[in-house]
């Protein structure tokens, strides 16, 4: 049972969570969030607020005096949003290394979102290397309600690809993300390497980590960077290290014998060179 305080707190908890309503929503991180260029930390703050937003990635946004603002060049570049105005930009200049348009503030925003006023914001893939505490984050802020979970499974999975069995297996794990299609990460026992060919593609999740890809070739079919796997996952997902996983959006994937519908997501076609 949950109980009126219970249910008060989970209302303080989930009230932030962006909506149709409210597709736009701040709060403070408890974190120490550094953001580096060529060794420099542009930005080192305990006190930034986490923006998050629906359809796209969280962002922080941080104190001026959390900033190197010495560090800023302003640009002509601005940019409007329907939901929180005006953004003007700065290019972020350490010795002869230049982000162009890195940093961009909204220095007069809509009158409800006064929460971010003056507060400045870095494009994530600009800088060089970020880092919550003493540990370095890859790809974008983790969203606090975006959840990652790894079951063990005793349930048959088969993935195949032209009507060729690649991986068939008993033992998978089962990886439940926020908003993801559920992912089967199989035994590399259970998988037929020789039909995967390793490619140079290499993404990074603040979630998991970095992870490798292969490609799959049966006959002269080749279904580009099909299956990947996570060598070293980060500390907290350290269930599915060197398992592999496939598409379900480019694979034909049983499970206990029932062909699983292929989703619709970004990846449901092979990535662009």
């Amino acid at each position: 049972m949950t109980d009126a305080l219970e249910d008060r707190d989970l209302k303080t908890v989930t009230r932030h969570r962006p909506s149709t309503d409210h597709p736009v929503c701040t709060e403070p991180s408890p974190r120490r969030v550094r953001a580096f260029l060529d060794g420099t930390a542009v930005a080192d703050s305990t006190r930034a607020l986490l923006l998050l937003e629906a359809g796209h990635l969280p962002v922080y946004y941080f104190p001026p005096a959390d900033v190197r603002t010495d560090l800023l060049e302003p640009t002509d570049k601005q940019t409007y949003c329907p939901y929180k105005g005006q953004a003007a930009y700065w290019s972020v200049r350490v010795g002869d290394r230049v982000a162009t348009n890195a940093l961009w503030s909204y220095q007069d925003p809509l009158p409800e979102r006064t929460d971010i006023k003056g507060y400045l914001a870095l494009y994530w893939h600009r800088m060089d290397a970020w880092f919550e505490e003493d540990d370095e984050v890859f790809a974008h802020p983790r969203d606090p309600y975006h959840r990652v979970d790894v079951l063990s499974s005793s349930r048959h999975v088969r993935v195949a690809v032209a009507g060729e069995t690649l991986a068939e297996t008993q033992r998978p794990w089962l990886l439940f993300e926020t908003g993801l299609p559920t992912r089967y990460y199989l035994p590399k026992a259970d998988v037929r390497m020789n039909l995967l060919v390793p490619t140079d593609r290499q993404t990074q999740c603040p979630y998991k980590g970095r992870a490798r890809y292969w490609s799959a070739r049966v006959g002269d079919r080749v279904e580009q960077d099909l299956a990947w796997s996570y060598p070293f996952p980060i500390p907290e997902c350290p269930k599915i290290q060197n398992l592999v996983a496939f598409y379900n959006e480019r694979a034909d994937i049983w499970v206990d014998g029932e062909l699983q519908p292929r989703p619709e997501t970004p990846w449901s076609r092979p990535p662009t060179k």
